[in-house]
């Protein structure tokens, strides 16, 4: 098992921050950890990492507690925070020499070369940390992460604050690494983690509350697709949540998402509803549920 996580709970005074957190990671397997924000993610990560200590339960990986044998783990994992914390004074090359010293590597001259070219930063190795992009620091941070060749990448929402061009080369980036390790990976962004994860784990307020391969997640629901309305007129979306066979009900903008019962057909009865309260129904249509409604129906109960 290349990571293993046992009733992990972690207290900041009487805050609770995870709450009995327990799942297991297999060799190879890109997992996206999604929740929102304070749902307890980075903490997990760090306590992974052996930057922080749990306040009950056991975290290994390969094998090793990451507490007892915190030394021996951080040689097998690569840790990107959220931070990504850089020597902004150093160049680019001169970092992850640095880094890669900190490793003892014997090829390091070799491997600083076999990043650099990795991330693409060719043109940047001569640049100090401080003058380059968010985007080309993020690929530095990666690099360094990369440099020892862990078997596990941990990194805490490694495309934050990237413009699209840059997001798409950092995504093909990690799934590209990640076909020979093990990554654990968190992120706000739903299409990246349906476009790389193999499993996706959702945290919400301290608590696992799912765990799944990413192409079975809406089974979770047990419901149908999502129907999107759109009426002319104002409409109170309580007043729709008494439609038989409406499971629950939410708006962005003039769209009402309204979520069936499982192997319900609630159109019939919109078009009932919106006859008998005079209403001009301008839209409806049934949309498969994507990653981002799943994760809004499964953390807003």
């Amino acid at each position: 098992m290349s990571i293993s996580i046992k009733n992990i709970s972690k207290e900041y005074g009487k805050q609770k921050a995870l709450d009995k957190v327990s799942f297991e990671i297999e060799e190879g397997e890109i997992v996206g950890l999604l929740g929102p924000n304070g749902a307890g993610k980075s903490t997990l990560m760090k306590i992974l990492s052996g930057f922080i200590p749990p306040t009950e339960g056991l975290a290994t990986v390969e094998g090793l507690d990451v507490m007892e044998e915190s030394l021996a783990v951080r040689a097998k994992i690569g840790y990107l925070p959220e931070s990504n914390p850089l020597y902004l004074d150093m160049y680019v090359k001169e970092y992850l020499q640095f880094v890669g010293g900190i490793y003892k590597l014997k090829n390091l001259k070799q491997r600083v070369v076999e990043m650099i070219l990795l991330t693409g930063l060719q043109d940047e190795q001569h640049k100090k940390l401080g003058a380059l992009s968010k985007g080309y620091r993020q690929r530095v941070g990666l690099a360094a992460t990369f440099i020892h060749d862990p078997k596990v990448l941990i990194l805490d929402e490694p495309t934050s604050g990237l413009d699209p061009n840059q997001l798409v080369d950092i995504r093909n980036l990690i799934k590209e690494i990640g076909k020979n390790k093990t990554v654990l990976f968190s992120s706000h962004i739903m299409q990246e983690v349906e476009a790389i994860c193999d499993r996706v784990i959702i945290v919400n307020k301290g608590q696992m509350i799912a765990d799944s391969p990413t192409s079975k997640l809406q089974d979770l629901l047990q419901g149908g697709d999502i129907i999107s309305v759109e009426f002319q007129e104002d409409v109170d979306i309580e007043a729709i949540k008494v439609i038989k066979g409406v499971e629950s009900v939410s708006r962005e903008g003039k769209i009402i998402k309204i979520k069936p019962t499982k192997d319900t057909d609630i159109r019939a009865a919109i078009y009932d509803f919106a006859r008998d309260n005079t209403l001009t129904l301008i839209g409806l249509k049934s949309e498969e549920m994507g990653l981002e409604d799943i994760f809004r129906q499964l953390t807003l109960k």
